[in-house]
């Protein structure tokens, strides 16, 4: 039998910024350098909307500007940026994520899930509602400011905003930006309520799972593990970035001697947690291995997912143009042809900063969207519950 159990945590803070003037004619000032600067030095503003649709959207945030406090104008200005269909342009309110609760989601095929939160009686609990608001129409409320032409990238930035009072509170979703409310199904059947609080540097704990999984289990940017049961090595590619205390070179001399003295019948390459950096850092794993005995059908997998963004997309996609990789997992939250190489200005008033895009890569002409794997791959909780990774699953069993 389902029981509702209402929970109130509270975890301190509530914040107030001013301005210096009135607020209104704040946001009219910073809408207008807006409106100025971002088209002058973004590459290509203009690609997905014409100026014309970018004027009338700022004027008809202006034309309501005197009835928005901060939160709901900063949720218009990303409405604005969405229209503009850019992964990498987008706004950073100041205080963004000093309203951030202390409770993370992870998305699987059943639903979204808590993996991470400072309650045990809700890890692991679907997310049911905010608010009182179905889980299924704040979706729909998130892709007015959310990019979603990629359902990857706009699911990996839910998940990321979800827990925001700052965002929920601007889009209308709460009532308060000091507290939100979210109600859950338990593993056992319950229904839970649980009101949050924004909270600093709060100590919270993962599900257990996570420290069964092999994508977890090491430290750095970069590491492997060769496995004899399995005869596959594994190479976790975190950040497309150098260790300070340990080089790329280094790690990549290690990891080929280990391949030359195991010599492992299949090699596996985990990009899916990676969400960007240098692409170049790579280069001397991608040298060695295009001779390698690896770089052949059946023995190179190649693991992407939504939040493989950015360099590690690029990677990603030199590894499916250029060696004999199969890709297993999600489509990329990165689109394969993207805007990129990115400066920032800051608004006057609200102190916002905007992140603008120089350049634009078209890496594989006539392939938009996301870089698809040749099998996908659909994680259910109830397996990651277990302690069982799908797509590595699925790399072990296969036959060459």
């Amino acid at each position: 039998m389902k029981r509702t159990i209402v929970f109130i945590l509270i975890i301190a803070s509530t914040f107030s910024y001013g301005y210096s003037q009135n607020q209104a004619d704040c946001f009219k000032e910073d809408l207008e350098f807006l409106k100025i600067n971002l088209p002058q030095k973004h590459v290509n503003l203009f690609t997905k909307i014409s100026q014309r649709e970018f004027e009338q959207q700022i004027a008809s945030i202006e034309s309501k500007i005197d009835s928005l406090d901060e939160k709901s104008f900063f949720c218009e200005l990303f409405q604005l940026i969405t229209a503009i269909g850019d992964e990498h342009t987008r706004i950073e309110p100041q205080h963004l994520f000093k309203y951030t609760v202390p409770i993370r989601f992870t998305l699987f095929k059943e639903g979204i899930f808590v993996t991470e939160t400072t309650q045990p009686n809700i890890m692991l609990a679907k997310l049911l509602e905010v608010n009182g608001v179905a889980i299924e129409e704040v979706i729909n409320q998130f892709r007015k400011i959310i990019y979603n032409e990629n359902p990857s990238f706009f699911e990996t930035m839910l998940l990321f905003y979800m827990n925001n009072t700052y965002i929920l509170k601007g889009l209308g979703l709460t009532n308060s930006a000091e507290e939100v409310l979210y109600t859950f199904e338990t593993k056992d059947a319950d229904t839970i309520s649980i009101k949050l609080k924004p909270s600093q540097n709060p100590t919270m704990k993962r599900a257990e799972a996570f420290s069964l999984l092999e994508a977890y289990s090491g430290e750095g940017n970069y590491w492997y593990r060769y496995y004899p049961d399995k005869n596959c090595l594994y190479f976790n590619y975190l950040n497309c970035k150098e260790d300070k205390n340990y080089s790329f070179e280094k790690f990549c001399s290690q990891l080929f001697e280990s391949i030359s003295i195991n010599k492992p019948e299949k090699l596996i390459i985990d990009l899916r947690y990676n969400g960007g950096g240098n692409s170049k850092v790579l280069n001397p794993f991608l040298i060695r291995l295009k001779n390698n005995y690896l770089n052949a059908n059946g023995k190179l997998y190649v693991l992407i997912g939504r939040m493989t963004f950015s360099s590690a997309l690029l990677n990603a996609l030199n590894l499916k143009q250029n060696f004999n990789s199969v890709l297993l997992g999600q489509p990329t939250a990165g689109s394969i042809n993207h805007f990129g190489e990115t400066l920032t200005f800051t608004l006057p008033n609200t102190k916002a900063t905007v992140v603008y895009s120089t350049k634009y890569f078209e890496e594989w002409k006539g392939h938009n969207g996301a870089l698809t794997p040749d099998i996908q791959i659909d994680c259910s909780v109830k397996e990651f519950n277990k302690g069982k990774d799908e797509v590595l699953e699925y790399v072990y069993r296969v036959k060459d």
